[in-house]
């Protein structure tokens, strides 16, 4: 990813010395009220988990700061590679456990190839698979989930997916993420750590991840952060170039998908743009100046967001009580 690209425009533009200080603050204060000892970081190899390993280590040091690498069989033969690059740059200490007997344990993949099945029977060992949704500028149409096959003899398959197809898929792939948050809890446990989340401000917002899974954390250092300001942040704690240039994935499926196909349908530096735009009160006619779309396309793009925003409204919701039960720290005596 060429960082001189996704430097953005000046309404992404970050003084960037200052908010490293002002997360490393926010880090250290947190630490303070829980009275806990240090922070584990689950390392991806991807930007976002590295400048919040490198954020942490910047705050606490390298010595109260433990990275944890959990690839499992269908993780790209980067992740673990990069996942080390960024630790051993960074000096902390970290743990490298493969989740792959846990995942086939719980099922992981028999359920979500069952799943597959019903829009593919053909669909076995050899194989690998991936689920897409279709472009976001060209169409007003409904857009629906399909799944992309590649056979064993590297034929591609693209088959529509039923609302029970993707929700079997979905569910059972979503293992990973809370199965690695399992992982990165008894870390924190035995250390008396706290875990760091690693969304940026688009996927927490729009609601790019899995409840109780990456979406779990103690504290969040850049989930106020658009992607772009993200880089702008990897350039300069000084995250290995391979890293910062890896184009965002979601390194979930056995066939490799881009964050992009997956959720966003739009680069994510023109999704950092609209998302702005609207939450800034930016007319559609200056976010299509600032990125280079039609006014209609702004429209879409816009009004995805707000689907998307009303649909993933449940993720963000915690527990909810039937009782009133007054909160920790507001109880009266």
């Amino acid at each position: 990813m060429d960082t001189e690209i996704v430097s953005g425009s000046a309404w992404l533009a970050l003084d960037v010395d200052r908010e490293i200080e002002a997360i490393g603050k926010g880090i250290l204060e947190y630490l303070e009220r829980t009275k806990r000892k240090g922070i584990v970081v689950a390392m991806s190899g991807g930007v976002d988990s590295s400048v919040v390993a490198a954020l942490c280590v910047a705050a606490l040091g390298k010595d109260r700061t433990l990275g944890l690498l959990l690839p499992e069989r269908e993780s790209s033969k980067e992740t673990l590679r990069l996942s080390r690059l960024m630790a051993e740059t960074l000096g902390v200490e970290n743990v490298a456990e493969d989740i792959t007997p846990i995942l086939e344990a719980v099922g992981c993949y028999r359920r979500r190839d069952e799943a597959i099945r019903k829009v593919y029977p053909e669909f076995g060992p050899g194989c690998t698979a991936k689920i897409v949704l279709p472009g976001l500028l060209e169409s007003e149409s409904l857009r629906l989930f399909s799944v992309v096959i590649r056979t064993e003899e590297g034929q591609e398959v693209k088959r529509r997916l039923t609302s029970e197809a993707y929700l079997g898929i979905l569910s059972a792939s979503n293992f990973k993420q809370r199965v690695r948050k399992m992982l990165e809890y008894y870390h924190a446990d035995r250390l008396n750590y706290v875990v760091a989340g690693t969304p940026n401000r688009l996927e927490y917002d729009q609601g790019f991840f899995v409840k109780l899974g990456d979406g779990a954390a103690d504290i969040k250092p850049i989930a106020h952060l658009y992607k772009t300001q993200v880089y702008q942040l990897a350039a300069r704690l000084n995250i290995p170039e391979e890293i910062r240039r890896r184009a965002p994935t979601t390194d979930t499926y056995s066939l490799s998908q881009s964050q992009e196909e997956f959720f966003f349908s739009l680069p994510y530096h023109l999704m950092d743009l609209c998302l702005f735009g609207k939450n800034n009160s930016k007319s559609d006619d200056q976010v299509a100046e600032a990125t280079g779309l039609t006014r209609e396309q702004v429209g879409r793009v816009l009004r995805d967001i707000d689907q998307k925003r009303k649909t993933t409204e449940y993720l963000h919701l915690g527990p909810q009580l039937v009782g009133g039960v007054p909160e920790v720290g507001r109880r009266t005596q």
